[in-house]
């Protein structure tokens, strides 16, 4: 098998050298994708860690060439055949050099097993993979990618460049029930549907229900993790991040925001922009801008370290573990 060799100053023009700073033999050689600890001759890594903190990782990786914080060459590092490349962003400018230098093989076309119901528009160079079913007047976009396993329902509509990995299912109804004055559950119709703009990807075995009369919105460049849970009529803003567990209700989600896993925000609250909650938080009311919530029920973070410290000071330290 032939290795596809690059060398490190093929790495620093795509980087360009007004976002980085070097030390080491610009000549050096890599061929393949490490890990820092895990790693072997030839290899390309980065190290995200910053100060000293980096200095006993960068001395005792095999890697050939590291992507590290420009801080870095402030200290004497003991180099031996290794190349430090200085940027801003080492995971960032990593993400990227793998995405340029080992990109991945680009799946394209619909699976036999496939099965694409009536009166829906599939755009160009997308994959639909093994098994998916899609129901009537469903809309995809060019480019994107819906794995194995998918179930997506009737009218919903897909931007173009979305990623929706197997197992997940868009589009059912939402859990929406009234009591009769027979105390019987009658359900709640669901004619809305789910519309998911473009750059979206969607983790494996997440549900995203359709809303009952307006539409479940997910924005731009959103990122839902595996085992989550969007429920009806949840309008989740541009580029946020949804990590695993988390359960979204009949809520809005401002652009830029962060739901750490097993978070949970009742329905009918509102999250501002760049709002944050924390791991395993219950979000029972609206949450400003700008904002780090933790706990249950969640609370500003400053005033969740007031209220743990007020619990150390009643039951002491002990009470706490």
């Amino acid at each position: 098998m032939n290795l596809r060799k690059f060398k490190g100053y093929e790495l620093i023009n795509y980087i360009g050298e007004e976002n980085c700073k070097f030390l080491g033999d610009k000549n050096l050689i890599f061929t393949k994708i490490n890990s820092i600890t895990n790693s072997s001759d030839y290899g390309l890594t980065f190290c995200s860690k910053k100060d000293e903190k980096a200095i006993s990782l960068l001395e005792r990786t095999r890697a050939s060439i590291i992507l590290c914080h420009k801080d870095i060459l402030e200290y004497n590092i003991k180099l031996k055949n290794k190349l430090l490349i200085a940027v801003d962003n080492p995971r960032l400018w990593f993400i990227r050099c793998l995405k340029n230098f080992f990109p991945s093989a680009d799946k394209k076309g619909i699976h036999p097993t496939a099965l694409i119901g009536e009166n829906c528009k599939i755009g160009n160079d997308l994959y639909i993979g093994a098994y998916v079913t899609i129901g009537d007047n469903v809309q995809i976009g060019t480019g994107s990618k819906i794995y194995a396993g998918v179930h997506i329902y009737d009218d919903t509509i897909i931007g173009s460049h979305v990623v929706i990995n197997s197992g997940s299912v868009v589009g059912a109804d939402g859990f929406g029930y009234e009591r009769n004055e027979n105390q019987v559950l009658e359900k709640f119709p669901h004619i809305g549907c789910v519309i998911i703009e473009n750059f979206v990807e969607i983790g494996a075995n997440t549900c995203i229900d359709r809303g009952t009369i307006d539409p479940t919105f997910i924005g731009q460049g959103t990122k839902i993790d595996n085992l989550v849970h969007i429920g009806h009529n949840a309008r989740i803003g541009k580029h946020c991040v949804i990590t695993a567990h988390c359960m979204v209700g009949r809520s809005a989600i401002g652009d830029y925001s962060w739901l750490a896993p097993c978070s949970c925000i009742r329905p009918g609250q509102n999250l501002g922009k760049r709002a944050f909650v924390g791991m395993g938080a219950i979000v029972t009311k609206d949450i400003p801008d700008d904002t780090i919530v933790a706990g249950s029920p969640a609370r500003e973070i400053s005033e969740f370290r007031r209220y743990l410290q007020y619990i150390e000071n009643k039951i002491g330290t002990k009470g706490l573990h």
